[in-house]
């Protein structure tokens, strides 16, 4: 496994904006992504706040029958997946042999309006009325294959279900494959779309979603604070493109950044809540620490995975704590999840593009809302507004039902 891995595109399609640098300018500025719920009825339910993504057109990328064969969350990530395809220069690519290039996405839950609409027919109409593309539009694995098939990748194409580390482990996944010589190349991330009935409903059950702001949608979500009172439930997708150093340097691609470390652990713990000594959070920060050859102290900015939730917030402090001992205390820490509510099986793949930009640009963004600092989570939360800051290298963590952990490190791209 001695290939050096880089990133040379990116996409995103976020509450924030329908590409990465918009959705990436708006972070810098702290601009919240959040508004009262709109994909369903909000009366439904005691949470009326999501973040949506507002007036996505994805015609230059798919026809409307296209369009009408897929689920929210495979059009997303078709959309994000075909920007870095161009943003990498393999649109139209004959570097590769086309079972080279793999197609991972990272995904909670698949198509929910699919499966919805699919159990409302058949109520209605008996077998007769259930859509017949229902199956191949719910399931995960249809977003890689669909993004494969449009641009003929012929290499792996899979789902990764981690709950909200999706889209963490998916890149992880790739970073492996690609360092031990199984794939050329890789189009990864994570996609997810949730915001329908079901989706809400059953969040609404496990007491997870944030009911006291809906009078005020963009004050929701506060990482950190002690007056959060759960996450923001959010859509989009992100994507990168992931090839060796090597054969990046051969075909003249743009170099973003360094993929050095991926750790992932699971706490065997509970179905929802992480065990909240923070004790395999932080274990999976120092796996990711030791194959990127990292001290702690080398790391300038950190993306949590801050949700808002009372459990979550001082359980992540207490594994960065763990993780990086005595620095801790000197790491800048920030929440993304604070603009762009929770994507789920996206928010990992977003929160590193996050930090590739961080590291572009000098700048850490900032956990907006944070308003009244909750005493048990007492590091340097980049407050309400983001700073310019030298950041060459960046670590991100990702936490998901279920007890998984992950995490991914990044680095300025040296020769």
């Amino acid at each position: 496994m001695n290939s050096r891995v880089v990133i040379t595109g990116m996409g995103a399609v976020s509450p924030l904006g329908h590409n990465w640098e918009d959705s990436w300018r708006n972070m810098r500025k702290g601009v919240s992504g959040i508004g009262r719920l709109t994909r369903c009825n909000p009366d439904l339910f005691p949470s009326k706040v999501a973040a949506e993504v507002l007036g996505l057109d994805s015609s230059k990328y798919f026809d409307k029958k296209a369009i009408r064969k897929m689920a929210r969350f495979t059009e997303f990530f078709c959309n994000a997946g075909a920007q870095a395809i161009e943003d990498g220069g393999l649109q139209n690519q004959d570097f590769y042999p086309d079972d080279e290039i793999a197609v991972i996405i990272g995904n909670g839950v698949g198509g929910f309006e699919v499966m919805e609409e699919a159990a409302r027919m058949l109520e209605r109409k008996g077998l007769i009325g259930i859509p017949p593309l229902s199956i191949p539009k719910l399931i995960i694995n249809e977003g890689s294959s669909t993004l494969a098939t449009m641009y003929g990748f012929h290499g792996p194409s899979y789902g990764v279900v981690t709950a909200c580390a999706s889209g963490t482990d998916a890149i992880g996944q790739a970073l492996y494959a690609i360092k031990s010589g199984q794939i050329q190349a890789a189009v990864v991330g994570g996609a997810e779309s949730a915001l329908t009935e079901l989706g809400i409903g059953a969040f609404t059950k496990l007491q997870t979603l944030s009911t006291g702001f809906n009078h005020e949608p963009h004050r929701a979500s506060r990482p950190f604070d002690k007056d959060r009172d759960g996450f923001v439930m959010s859509e989009g997708a992100a994507v990168l493109i992931l090839e060796s150093l090597e054969n990046a340097r051969k075909r003249g691609a743009r170099i973003y950044a360094e993929l050095l470390g991926y750790g992932i652990t699971c706490d065997a713990h509970h179905l929802t809540s992480p065990k909240e000594d923070g004790s395999y959070t932080a274990k999976a920060i120092q796996k990711a620490l030791r194959m990127a050859d990292i001290r702690p102290e080398e790391v300038d900015y950190l993306n949590a995975h801050g949700t808002s939730t009372p459990i979550n917030d001082p359980t992540e402090t207490r594994a960065i704590r763990l993780a990086f001992g005595s620095y801790a205390d000197k790491l800048s820490v920030s929440s993304t999840k604070s603009m762009t509510g929770h994507m789920i099986g996206a928010a990992g793949a977003i929160e590193l593009m996050a930090c590739v930009n961080a590291i572009r640009d000098d700048f850490v963004p900032p956990t907006i809302n944070l308003e009244n600092p909750d005493p048990e989570c007492d590091l340097d939360f980049v407050p309400n507004e983001g700073r310019n800051q030298k950041v060459n290298i960046a670590v991100s963590i990702s936490l998901g039902f279920g007890g998984h952990n992950g995490c991914l490190v990044v680095k300025r791209f040296a020769e």
